[in-house]
Protein backbone atom coordinates (compact mmCIF):
# COMPACT_ATOMS: atom_id res chain seq x y z
CA UNK A 1 0.00 0.00 0.00
CA UNK A 2 3.04 2.65 1.22
CA UNK A 3 4.40 1.82 -2.60
CA UNK A 4 1.00 2.53 -4.20
CA UNK A 5 0.98 6.09 -1.94
CA UNK A 6 4.30 6.91 -3.35
CA UNK A 7 3.54 6.48 -6.60
CA UNK A 8 0.29 8.09 -6.89
CA UNK A 9 2.02 11.00 -5.04
CA UNK A 10 4.87 11.10 -7.73
CA UNK A 11 2.32 10.69 -10.30
CA UNK A 12 3.80 7.60 -11.79
CA UNK A 13 0.53 5.44 -11.75
CA UNK A 14 -1.65 4.99 -14.49
CA UNK A 15 -5.11 6.14 -14.59
CA UNK A 16 -7.06 2.80 -13.53
CA UNK A 17 -4.34 2.06 -11.08
CA UNK A 18 -5.19 5.73 -9.57
CA UNK A 19 -8.85 5.23 -9.38
CA UNK A 20 -8.59 1.60 -7.28
CA UNK A 21 -5.82 3.34 -5.06
CA UNK A 22 -8.18 6.15 -4.54
CA UNK A 23 -11.01 3.85 -3.66
CA UNK A 24 -8.98 1.55 -1.39
CA UNK A 25 -8.40 5.47 0.59
CA UNK A 26 -11.96 5.92 1.03
CA UNK A 27 -12.13 2.88 3.17
CA UNK A 28 -9.29 2.07 5.06
CA UNK A 29 -8.62 4.78 7.25
CA UNK A 30 -5.03 3.59 8.24
CA UNK A 31 -4.34 4.64 4.49
CA UNK A 32 -5.63 7.79 4.91
CA UNK A 33 -3.17 8.15 7.69
CA UNK A 34 0.01 7.11 5.32
CA UNK A 35 -1.67 9.83 2.85
CA UNK A 36 -1.35 12.11 5.45
CA UNK A 37 1.89 11.36 6.76
CA UNK A 38 3.53 10.64 2.96
CA UNK A 39 2.49 14.50 2.01
CA UNK A 40 4.13 15.75 5.36
CA UNK A 41 7.01 14.15 4.87
CA UNK A 42 7.00 15.57 1.09
CA UNK A 43 6.27 19.16 2.65
CA UNK A 44 9.32 18.76 4.50
CA UNK A 45 11.86 17.83 2.13
CA UNK A 46 10.61 20.56 -0.13
CA UNK A 47 10.58 22.86 2.71
CA UNK A 48 8.32 25.23 1.81
CA UNK A 49 7.81 28.35 4.02
CA UNK A 50 4.68 26.82 5.86
CA UNK A 51 3.93 23.27 6.11
CA UNK A 52 0.56 22.70 6.47
CA UNK A 53 -0.85 20.79 9.58
CA UNK A 54 -3.99 19.94 10.33
CA UNK A 55 -4.20 19.48 14.06
CA UNK A 56 -7.81 20.89 13.73
CA UNK A 57 -9.14 17.21 14.20
CA UNK A 58 -7.16 16.21 16.07
CA UNK A 59 -7.30 18.98 18.60
CA UNK A 60 -11.57 18.66 18.23
CA UNK A 61 -11.28 14.43 18.71
CA UNK A 62 -9.65 15.58 22.21
CA UNK A 63 -12.38 18.18 23.22
CA UNK A 64 -14.85 15.71 22.55
CA UNK A 65 -12.85 13.05 25.03
CA UNK A 66 -12.43 16.09 28.24
CA UNK A 67 -14.55 15.88 30.68
CA UNK A 68 -16.53 19.01 31.54
CA UNK A 69 -16.09 20.53 34.63
CA UNK A 70 -18.23 22.69 36.50
CA UNK A 71 -16.03 24.61 38.71
CA UNK A 72 -17.59 26.75 41.51
CA UNK A 73 -16.51 30.61 41.53
CA UNK A 74 -13.04 30.55 42.84
CA UNK A 75 -11.73 31.86 46.07
CA UNK A 76 -9.23 34.32 44.34
CA UNK A 77 -12.38 36.30 43.42
CA UNK A 78 -13.60 36.74 46.14
CA UNK A 79 -10.42 37.34 48.47
CA UNK A 80 -9.93 40.00 45.93
CA UNK A 81 -13.37 41.37 46.19
CA UNK A 82 -12.91 41.82 50.00
CA UNK A 83 -9.94 43.03 49.76
CA UNK A 84 -10.79 45.62 47.73
CA UNK A 85 -13.58 46.72 50.27
CA UNK A 86 -11.46 46.55 53.23
CA UNK A 87 -9.34 48.86 51.49
CA UNK A 88 -11.68 50.96 50.68
CA UNK A 89 -13.14 51.20 54.25
CA UNK A 90 -10.10 51.64 55.79
CA UNK A 91 -9.64 54.99 53.15
CA UNK A 92 -12.73 56.58 54.45
CA UNK A 93 -12.11 55.85 57.97
CA UNK A 94 -8.92 57.62 57.75
CA UNK A 95 -10.20 60.78 55.99
CA UNK A 96 -13.17 60.96 58.61
CA UNK A 97 -10.45 60.61 61.41
CA UNK A 98 -8.33 63.24 59.72
CA UNK A 99 -11.19 65.47 59.13
CA UNK A 100 -12.50 65.49 62.53
CA UNK A 101 -9.11 66.17 64.05
CA UNK A 102 -8.36 68.85 61.57
CA UNK A 103 -12.20 70.28 62.97
CA UNK A 104 -11.34 69.90 66.48
CA UNK A 105 -7.71 71.35 66.47
CA UNK A 106 -7.98 74.56 64.39
CA UNK A 107 -9.63 77.26 65.09
CA UNK A 108 -12.39 79.22 63.53
CA UNK A 109 -11.59 80.00 60.47
CA UNK A 110 -10.39 83.39 60.19
CA UNK A 111 -9.61 85.55 57.24
CA UNK A 112 -5.78 85.96 56.88
CA UNK A 113 -4.70 88.93 55.27
CA UNK A 114 -1.35 89.06 53.70
CA UNK A 115 1.06 91.86 54.24
CA UNK A 116 3.15 93.03 51.98
CA UNK A 117 6.31 94.78 53.14
CA UNK A 118 8.45 96.60 50.68
CA UNK A 119 12.46 96.74 51.33
CA UNK A 120 12.79 100.33 51.45
CA UNK A 121 10.18 101.36 53.46
CA UNK A 122 9.29 100.01 56.91
CA UNK A 123 6.88 101.54 59.24
CA UNK A 124 7.16 101.53 63.05
CA UNK A 125 4.24 99.95 64.49
CA UNK A 126 3.20 101.08 67.85
CA UNK A 127 0.67 99.59 70.35
CA UNK A 128 -2.32 101.47 70.40
CA UNK A 129 -4.27 101.71 74.39
CA UNK A 130 -8.16 102.26 73.98
CA UNK A 131 -9.78 103.20 76.96
CA UNK A 132 -13.04 102.26 77.81
CA UNK A 133 -16.06 102.39 79.75
CA UNK A 134 -16.12 99.93 82.87
CA UNK A 135 -19.87 99.46 81.92
CA UNK A 136 -18.34 97.67 78.92
CA UNK A 137 -16.74 94.66 80.39
CA UNK A 138 -20.32 93.03 80.96
CA UNK A 139 -21.02 93.52 76.85
CA UNK A 140 -17.25 92.31 75.91
CA UNK A 141 -17.22 89.17 78.27
CA UNK A 142 -20.49 88.07 77.34
CA UNK A 143 -19.73 88.33 73.83
CA UNK A 144 -15.84 87.59 74.22
CA UNK A 145 -16.75 83.90 72.24
CA UNK A 146 -17.15 85.56 69.23
CA UNK A 147 -13.70 87.26 69.04
CA UNK A 148 -11.24 85.78 66.49
CA UNK A 149 -8.71 87.21 68.95
CA UNK A 150 -8.88 84.31 71.36
CA UNK A 151 -7.78 81.09 71.62
CA UNK A 152 -10.56 79.96 73.76
CA UNK A 153 -13.18 79.26 71.19
CA UNK A 154 -16.09 79.82 73.23
CA UNK A 155 -14.43 79.21 76.84
CA UNK A 156 -15.51 82.54 77.95
CA UNK A 157 -19.50 81.31 77.88
CA UNK A 158 -18.54 78.74 80.91
CA UNK A 159 -16.60 81.35 82.95
CA UNK A 160 -18.21 83.37 85.20
CA UNK A 161 -15.97 87.08 86.59
CA UNK A 162 -15.54 87.23 90.40
CA UNK A 163 -14.74 90.34 91.72
CA UNK A 164 -14.33 90.92 95.93
CA UNK A 165 -14.57 94.22 97.15
CA UNK A 166 -13.51 95.08 100.57
CA UNK A 167 -14.88 98.20 100.55
CA UNK A 168 -18.42 97.24 99.45
CA UNK A 169 -18.71 99.11 96.43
Amino acid sequence: MKQEISSLMDGELFEDEAVSCLAKFKSSSDAQKNWAIYHLIGDAMRQPEHIPADVSMAVSARLVNEPTVLAPRGQLVQQRTRHFALSAAATLAAMGIVAWMSLQISPQATPQIAMQQTATQQLALTPASMRFKPSANEYLMAHQEFSPSTDMNGGATYIRTVAYNVDGK
